[in-house]
């Protein structure tokens, strides 16, 4: 499955945006204003910055326009998932609002990983289990495969004071150019599972681990890849990009 021999990383980034709604009261008046933004901006360059081809699929065009076969998946070396809930992976509009069939693309990312690509989770407050368990990645064929095992309720955990990871692996590939971290200001905990492997922590629980499952590879990075967790500190990091293109070239099992 893997195309790194043919050419460059072929990677999907799903998720990274958001609309927020304001309501201003003014006295006897009101107004709504509307917003809308992306936090995948700074991943996507230094993802590119290495030749990597990023296809990129905001939360509302994932929706429907992520992979729905397992052929049009493997177009891609790797997948990243960050800050987008399972049900917007399983809830497309063919399902919920007109009750058809459809695959479920949850089962597919686990084949997916099974035949020989590769799968990254950020963290953020739809990923991994989230804020309130809204992510709802437990217990999914997406948990099955990943490094870590899932809390079943509520897994943040805020650190507005800070909290500095620490490299345990340095011999890792992934771990290949990183510097000393800055603080970061929150992640998802969860547990370790017994045959992946730990490269880094944050708060005692890991930030960066990686599994091999059947064909292919998974790894977690359980903080931001950029604001509200990954402060300015570390997005302008010296060793940001390298941290991302390590991780993907991993997962992809790409030379470097």
């Amino acid at each position: 499955m893997n195309k790194s021999t043919s050419g460059s990383l072929r990677v999907l980034l799903a998720g990274e945006s958001w609309t927020t709604q304001s309501l201003h009261i003014k006295g006897f008046d009101s107004f709504t204003t509307s917003t809308y933004m992306e936090g995948g901006t700074a991943l996507i360059a230094a993802l590119r910055s290495g030749g990597v081809d990023v296809i990129y699929q905001p939360c509302h065009v994932a929706a429907n326009g992520f992979p729905d076969t397992l052929e049009a998946l493997s177009a891609f070396d790797v997948v990243v998932l960050s800050d987008i809930g399972a049900n917007t992976l399983l809830l497309r509009d063919s399902t919920f609002m007109r009750s058809e069939l459809t695959s479920n693309r949850l089962e597919l990312l686990r084949t997916f990983v099974q035949a020989g690509g590769g799968l990254l989770m950020i963290g953020g407050y739809l990923t991994f289990q989230g804020i309130e368990g809204k992510a709802a990645y437990h217990g999914t064929p997406v948990e099955d495969v990943l490094p870590v095992v899932l809390s079943a309720h509520d897994d943040r955990r805020e650190c507005p004071q800070g909290v500095v990871p620490e490299t345990v692996d340095a011999s890792h590939p992934i771990a290949e150019g990183l510097t000393h971290w800055p603080a970061m200001l929150g992640y998802n905990r969860a547990s370790l599972r017994t045959d992946a492997q730990l490269v880094a922590t944050i708060g005692g629980d890991p930030l960066i681990a990686v599994r091999t499952v059947a064909a292919g590879r998974t790894a977690v990075f359980s903080s931001d890849c950029s604001a509200h967790w990954g402060p300015p500190a570390f997005v302008s990091w010296a060793s940001y990009p390298a941290l991302w293109l390590n991780l993907v070239r991993w997962l992809a099992n790409a030379k470097s």
